[in-house]
């Protein structure tokens, strides 16, 4: 799949009862259907399901329970829309269920390193997105350090991206993510931010999401995650400004409006 010169807008629906900003809020089949209409009628060109938790400490989730969460919304939402569908997953048989179901993207924290994942995101041949994460989300924020960020990240992404040639997987079904907020301080974060031109400079599509995370907490005297709303949207237009090509986002319509702006100056 060509990703067209523009800023897609990733709006995201986590059906899952432990998720940092949004928990519980759409784990009914009914909720999550009505919150993808609003976020399809406010701008989304992709939407982002999720059925287990990243943040940091997060419980492991069975293959069975994380398929009960994800397919039947992946399979009403296509009964009423052709949007863009991501399945933000780890697990090879999630992948491969969502994308029969209806699933045009799958979106991997773990980039495609765990049992099967590389070889299935292959014989599937949809967009993959590879996310940089220093460990697991469970310990991910205990401490993580590095020498050179920025030059971790890039070098991470560059290995996952040749193991991703090298398992049959098209150059133009990989996008890079350098995974902000996942195993980060606040200033590799910074950094990492400061430095989104060297990773659109790889060619590769950029996705960067750090709607409501905490390093924006933090910047902002440890505001709760509904409170970081016109600050995720500061840093979304500032990333599309420098040629990000997904922002997954929370607040479509906040975010949708930001963009237009935003290109309208291009």
């Amino acid at each position: 799949m060509k990703f067209e010169d523009k800023t897609y807008i990733m709006g995201i629906l986590n059906v899952t009862p432990d998720s940092f900003s949004d928990g519980g809020q759409f784990v009914k089949p009914g909720d999550a259907v009505k919150q993808v209409k609003k976020m399809l009628v406010e701008g989304a060109d992709i939407i982002d399901i999720g059925g287990e938790s990243t943040r940091p400490g997060a419980k492991d989730v069975s293959v069975e329970e994380e398929l009960n969460r994800v397919i039947p919304v992946i399979q009403t939402i296509r009964q009423f829309s052709d949007c863009l569908i991501s399945i933000d997953t780890s697990k090879a048989s999630v992948m491969r269920e969502a994308v029969l179901a209806g699933a045009n993207i799958i979106n991997d924290v773990r980039a495609l390193q765990e049992d099967n994942a590389l070889s299935t995101a292959a014989e599937l041949d949809v967009p993959v997105c590879l996310m940089h994460m220093q460990g697991q989300p469970r310990s991910m924020q205990n401490k993580p350090r590095y020498n050179d960020v920025v030059a971790e990240v890039k070098d991470f992404l560059q290995a996952r991206i040749t193991a991703s040639l090298a398992a049959g997987i098209h150059k133009d079904n990989i996008i890079i993510d350098p995974g902000f907020g996942f195993g980060k301080t606040l200033e590799h974060n910074l950094s990492l931010f400061r430095a989104i031109d060297k990773f659109v400079a790889t060619g590769y599509p950029l996705l960067v999401g750090v709607s409501r995370k905490s390093m924006l907490g933090k910047i902002l005297n440890d505001a709760p995650a509904d409170e970081r709303i016109y600050a995720s949207v500061v840093m979304a237009a500032l990333a599309a400004q420098q040629g990000v090509r997904i922002l997954r986002v929370h607040d479509v319509k906040a975010t949708a409006d930001a963009i237009a702006i935003v290109n309208s100056l291009k």
